[in-house]
């Protein structure tokens, strides 16, 4: 079967984040620029071969200081690790609208092995004739396990940032011709 190739569409996509702020209220952000590419077997993603990278610039969370801060060498230390990149070595089907995803998350030169319960939406034809997949990606990391160590602890106890992130990433591909 000849191969299927699938690229990102970024005005259907979002790579989404919150975490902890002074333990009792979330922070979200989001990267704003990336790429991602499947290749299939024809339509069949079962052990589809995922890429993903985002630019560690492009982060999000609405509050300019704040984004400054998580570009600098006390997070991602966007200077030197200017991506952060996935690649999945497993994409298995859980049943007809479930996959599971392992593979490696690279943040900051820090590469581990992580995997996500993956939604799977289908394939159809947008109005315009375009044939597209989606699929929603939500989990979550310790941001220590990447070298994201920064911290401050709070006079009432506590800490300002919790080490827990949670993924909330919507993907929307379009076949290649």
């Amino acid at each position: 079967m000849a191969t299927t190739k699938w690229s990102i569409d970024p005005t259907h996509s979002e790579i989404g984040f919150k975490v902890k702020h002074m333990m009792f209220t979330n922070v979200s952000g989001k990267f704003g620029t990336y790429d991602a590419t499947i290749t299939t077997d024809g339509d069949n993603f079962e052990n589809a071969a995922i890429e993903f990278s985002a630019d560690i610039a492009s982060v999000d969370t609405a509050n300019a200081d704040r984004d400054g801060h998580l570009r600098s060498g006390d997070f991602f230390d966007a200077e030197n690790h200017p991506k952060l990149t996935f690649k999945a070595s497993s994409f298995k089907k859980i049943n007809e609208g479930s996959y599971e995803i392992t593979g490696d998350l690279n943040i900051k030169g820090v590469s581990k092995s992580v995997t996500f319960p993956v939604e799977y939406s289908g394939i159809l034809t947008d109005p315009w004739g375009n044939t597209k997949v989606g699929l929603s990606i939500e989990g979550k990391i310790n941001r220590k396990d990447w070298g994201l160590n920064w911290n401050s602890a709070l006079e009432t106890g506590g800490v300002l940032v919790g080490e827990e992130v949670k993924l909330n990433i919507e993907l929307q591909f379009v076949k290649q011709a």
